[in-house]
């Protein structure tokens, strides 16, 4: 079984970048912000793991879990 890895959504030189917490290499790369999340959200999604964007300077502005959370908070945005 793979470990859990919280998927973070990064800048990189050539767009954005999806990387499992504690990879040097991107899982992928991308064009765009919003084609990282998407691709974050999934691989999240079935590794029941949280996703972590960040913007441009790499500071983390949000984030999602989609694990067993015991206290999940109210999100309101989706």
């Amino acid at each position: 079984m793979s470990k859990k890895k919280n998927q973070h959504v990064v800048p990189h030189k050539n767009g954005w970048a999806v990387k499992g917490a504690g990879n040097k290499k991107a899982t992928k790369v991308t064009r765009t912000k919003k084609e990282a999340e998407n691709i974050a959200r999934q691989i999240a999604k079935n590794q029941k793991s949280e996703v972590v964007i960040h913007n441009k300077k790499g500071k983390i502005i949000d984030k999602d879990s989609y694990g067993n959370d015991p206290y999940p908070p109210k999100d309101k945005k989706f």
